[in-house]
């Protein structure tokens, strides 16, 4: 009997000490392993083709480029490092790493969100300037500024999340209830705080602008279509109609993706209560909020033509041709 309980223990020799396994019927772990893998393997994938792209050929070394690839790089990040650990956790495995890997865990994956979601806001700039003021646009977005916004975006992310997580990174032990969990506690007061900075400001930002570009994109299409509708009525009203429609189709994209992978995350500082991280449905949670870095690529970049036509050279291995990476891809 004894043999028995101590098999579901994540410590057998700290029968009063340690935690419990959560036992899950083996067709339904099956089942979480491959969809869970599935889900990570995709973004790795996905993220290390729009960096190779983008890294490799040089006509699309641009600054709105570096940004996408700043966003693939963040995003690859969280699909090879930390959408593996929280499928585990999800599953139910005992953490056998210590006290400090969790806290670097956890200290390494808001880095990496915080950073992305930067990202984000950085690319939503930068296509509302293209949009908005495309005169200005070659004197305003240069490379070395993009550079600059890019470094400092990770800079920020890694400097925000040191002051937000210094009390739980010293009292990280203190939390723990037995031995085998790995437990990140957010104050209200501190999940207000990041539930601003880290969510609501850039949503806001982000609607404000794909707002913005959105209008002027509906403007200079009806302006076309009224410049040109003696010519050739019916095509460039029906052209004007699907501009409108593909404008509103990436911004409600947008939109609704980040809302479904963040709101879930950020539901305990919207109602004022302390963010526990340490059981099996928070760790879904997270997994969801991590989930953001699969969909990004497809998102911002899966429907540039340039990417499409890398993806084939990529995958024919042309790629690794001599002077492949002055290839006309665009």
């Amino acid at each position: 009997m004894e043999m028995l309980e101590g098999a579901d223990l994540c410590f057998p020799h700290l029968l009063n000490a340690s935690c419990r396994k959560q036992m899950r019927p083996q067709s339904e772990a099956l089942l979480l392993s491959i969809l869970l893998s599935f889900i990570s393997l995709l973004t790795v994938a996905l993220n290390l083709l729009v960096i190779i792209s983008i890294s490799h050929f040089r006509q699309l070394h641009t600054p709105t480029n570096l940004l996408l690839l700043s966003l693939a790089v963040s995003d690859f990040l969280v699909g090879i490092l930390l959408m593996p650990v929280e499928g585990f956790r999800f599953l139910g495995a005992c953490w056998m790493l210590g006290d400090f890997l969790c806290a670097l865990f956890y200290f390494v994956a808001y880095v990496i969100t915080s950073a992305s979601v930067g990202n984000m806001v950085l690319i939503s700039i930068d296509r509302y300037v293209a949009i908005c003021d495309p005169l200005h646009y070659p004197t305003k977005i240069t490379q070395r500024r993009v550079q600059v916004c890019v470094c400092l975006c990770w800079v920020c992310s890694v400097l925000y999340n040191t002051l937000m997580q210094t009390d739980n990174l010293n009292q990280l032990s203190s939390y723990y209830s037995c031995y085998g969990e790995c437990v990140f506690i957010s104050h209200y007061i501190a999940g207000a705080v990041d539930l601003v900075i880290t969510f609501t400001i850039p949503i806001v930002v982000i609607v404000f602008l794909y707002m913005s570009v959105f209008i002027v994109a509906v403007k200079q299409a009806r302006a076309m279509s009224f410049h040109i509708t003696t010519i050739k009525p019916g095509v460039v009203t029906i052209t004007a109609r699907k501009s409108e429609r593909k404008a509103a189709r990436t911004l409600g994209i947008v939109i609704v993706v980040f809302l479904i992978c963040f709101c879930p995350y950020y539901y305990p500082a919207f109602v004022g209560v302390d963010t526990e991280l340490n059981s099996l449905s928070s760790s879904l949670v997270v997994f969801l909020f991590f989930s953001n870095s699969c969909a990004n690529p497809v998102i911002y970049v899966f429907f540039y033509p340039w990417f499409r036509r890398t993806i084939k050279v990529i995958a024919t291995l042309e790629i690794l041709q001599t002077n492949s990476c002055k290839m006309n891809i665009l």
